[in-house]
């Protein structure tokens, strides 16, 4: 059976959903996403939730402030509740590292994000429980906290059907067929769908479906894991979310009596069909004991709970959003590195822009396009920020 349709979205997790919220807002009628699964069942759903606007590039800090203002009215903006909770992030690293925290802050205040970089007494402030060292350097931002992954993405798909947008589950896409220089039809094991625009944001499937339509991107499925401790709170009551760049991890605290704690930098390229989404005894004690070394009465947790995820990264740890050159009506959002749920209502908003208007205008997303891999005009890092995902 053949229908058609003016957009289809290959992809169900956090940015497959802002983009087909973004196009119905816009007037597109009747787009259709389709998610091999359920909504938020790849990377969305295993995301750790932060929300903060740390970054070592211009493009990803604004992208990460125009959603943070999303995130923060998101029930007047889109509809629905992400469950944004503000509790501050405070980024932690040795004087070595001083320099690229500079860089990163002064970013941030020129974007217009409220930050600053703090003494060790006002850090302390902060973060009443953490071992502050001599030989630190700190920066502080208010208005961050963290958010639920797979609310949002409901949120942004039931929006986006109130508008009249489709949503198909458990229908993996096939093939997307090209005639001549453009897209003309997207088809699944029991449907074809004419259109004349795809949106590819297919996460860690990216690497195994697009060398089958000619394009090369140079993406990694990689499997990154998280826990949570219930923490003491005659001792602990509250604590920041934040990253320690000394001791290699990320945190944040989750309801009344959880931290959730991860690395970046462990990481292992998997086959997104086949990993372990279960965490590994070696990697918890490894972190907890790091973490314990800034929380040191976070050694007296508990374990609760803890499970594995999928990054879907690129050379440069940012993402691909553009269009495909050569391929009329073809468009690829992927590659985010561990980053996409907190940019993920700016990404919705450029992605259509650029399909409808031919350019983003919320934030000029030329750094993101394709050609810089082979153009060799990669986006800088001052660290490895994967610790801070």
């Amino acid at each position: 059976m053949t229908v058609t349709t003016d957009a289809v979205i290959v992809g169900g997790g956090v940015m497959g959903t802002s983009i087909l919220y973004n196009l119905a807002k816009q007037g597109v009628r009747s787009p259709l996403l389709l998610e091999r699964e359920t909504l938020g069942s790849g990377s969305t759903g295993r995301s750790s939730g932060l929300i903060r606007m740390h970054y070592s590039t211009e493009v990803n800090t604004r992208l990460a402030w125009e959603s943070y203002k999303v995130f923060k009215n998101f029930d007047d903006v889109v509809g629905g509740d992400p469950a944004f909770v503000k509790c501050g992030f405070i980024v932690i690293a040795p004087d070595e590292q001083a320099g690229g925290i500079a860089h990163n802050t002064a970013i941030q205040q020129r974007v217009g994000v409220p930050v600053s970089l703090i003494s060790k007494d006002e850090a302390q402030e902060v973060a009443p429980g953490f071992k502050l060292n001599d030989g630190e350097t700190y920066a502080w931002e208010p208005e961050s906290g963290h958010a639920d992954p797979s609310g949002t993405a409901l949120a942004f798909a039931q929006r986006a059907r109130e508008l009249g947008a489709d949503v198909q589950l458990e229908s993996p896409v096939t093939n997307v067929e090209i005639e001549g220089d453009r897209v003309v039809a997207v088809t699944t094991a029991t449907e074809r769908y004419e259109t004349p625009i795809v949106v590819l944001a297919t996460g860690p499937w990216s690497a195994r479906f697009f060398p089958k339509l000619g394009i090369e991107i140079p993406l990694e499925a990689t499997r990154h894991e998280v826990f949570f401790i219930k923490r003491p709170l005659d001792r602990l009551p509250h604590h920041p979310g934040g990253a320690d760049i000394a001791n290699l991890t990320y945190f944040r605290p989750e309801g009344t009596d959880l931290t959730l704690v991860g690395n970046g930098n462990v990481e292992q390229e998997v086959d997104p069909d086949t990993y372990n989404p279960k965490p590994s005894m070696d990697y918890l004690e490894n972190i907890w004991m790091r973490l314990a070394q800034r929380i040191p009465d976070i050694a007296d947790g508990e374990y609760f709970t803890g499970y594995a995820g999928l990054y879907t990264s690129t050379p440069d740890l940012h993402p691909v959003v553009d269009k495909v050159e050569g391929i009329n009506g073809l468009y690829v959002c992927t590659g985010f590195s561990g980053h996409g749920f907190k940019l993920s209502p700016a990404i919705g908003t450029c992605m259509a822009q650029l399909i409808l208007e031919g350019e983003a205008k919320l934030v000029d997303i030329s750094p993101l396009r394709m050609s810089r891999f082979t153009d060799g005009d990669l986006n800088g890092i001052t660290y490895d920020f994967r610790v801070i995902a």
